[in-house]
């Protein structure tokens, strides 16, 4: 354990005592981020976010480096800093909507593609091509850029690939990690800010072998869900990838596991759910659900089937 002069101290409790700089140095403890990250994930503008990095750079709490073209911002190595910093956040409940919200802002950006490949990327590719037969699998629909494994796994095992991103600088990330790496995928850009819509998935096609998710936004699972049994074919399989805590919630007082809160939302998209997988790696705690469309129409609720495992 760590002790630092009460100056240090106080220092810091102002450097983090404020509630934006607070849901920055919760983003930065994760992963490395650009102030374009940054401020896309809280919604305000770049130089206001880059004044609160200032702040929290000064006190010692983060530091900036380069990374390729981009700067990014990190939690700093200095271990009584960085000790004080996870120590404050481990006070902070993960399942509060509005950093949850935060996460998700941060993965639909791709940030975790352009800082580079992750052992999570290449454990969801790896699970996709077990599950997967690469001679049976036809065209291959991938919502979200977040994991460059994952996106080369499914350009790789399919006979076409398109992927939707939801910025211009995902896409172009994505565009560059499959130059660079020698695969063929085509890469669109979604419509809207607040991420896919079903008039982005009839865009990218008509009809796919298998369509994933790569860890869609909590508070519109059931649209994306939705648009994705939309253009599944009759044999194919839908994947989705999604963090353990965004699933977590509430209906009314009953609070709801997300396991079956998964179920649910499969079910009233039309989707008969085959098996859900615990991943974890890089810190993170993924839930992966195969599923398959039924005769039903979406939104009506369907019988599961299949065992976890």
């Amino acid at each position: 354990m760590y002790s630092v002069a009460p100056p240090t101290l106080i220092r810091w409790m102002r450097a983090a005592g404020e509630p934006s700089r607070l849901r920055l140095l919760a983003l930065c403890a994760e992963s490395a981020l650009s102030v374009s990250d940054l401020s896309h994930a809280l919604r305000q503008s770049e130089p206001r976010v880059s004044r609160h990095l200032k702040i929290l750079c000064e006190a010692g709490l983060i530091e900036r480096f380069r990374q390729g073209q981009w700067v990014h911002y990190r939690l700093a190595d200095q271990p009584e800093a960085a000790g004080f910093s996870r120590g404050l956040l481990g006070q902070i409940d993960r399942r509060d909507p509005l950093l949850v919200g935060d996460r998700s802002k941060v993965r639909s950006a791709g940030a975790h593609s352009r800082a580079g490949e992750s052992r999570l990327g290449r454990a969801l590719a790896e699970l996709f091509g077990a599950g997967e037969r690469p001679d049976e699998v036809g065209p291959v629909l991938l919502c979200g850029v977040d994991h460059p494994e994952l996106l080369e796994g499914a350009a790789r095992a399919s006979s076409e690939c398109v992927a939707l991103a939801s910025s211009r600088r995902a896409a172009q990330a994505a565009r560059a990690h499959a130059e660079r790496r020698g695969f063929a995928c085509r890469i669109l850009q979604v419509a809207a800010a607040a991420g896919p819509a079903c008039a982005d998935f009839t865009r990218a096609g008509s009809s796919f072998d298998a369509v994933l998710l790569d860890h869609p936004a909590p508070e519109r699972l059931p649209q994306v869900l939705a648009a994705a049994r939309s253009v599944l074919s009759a044999r194919g399989r839908l994947w989705m990838f999604e963090g353990y805590d965004a699933l977590e919630s509430s209906r009314g007082r009953i609070v709801e596991h997300p396991l079956a809160r998964l179920r649910r939302l499969l079910g009233e998209a039309g989707l008969v759910c085959e098996r859900i997988s615990p991943v974890e790696a890089d810190g993170e705690h993924v839930l992966v659900a195969v599923a398959h469309a039924t005769a039903a129409e979406p939104g009506q609720r369907v019988q599961q089937g299949g065992a976890d495992r």
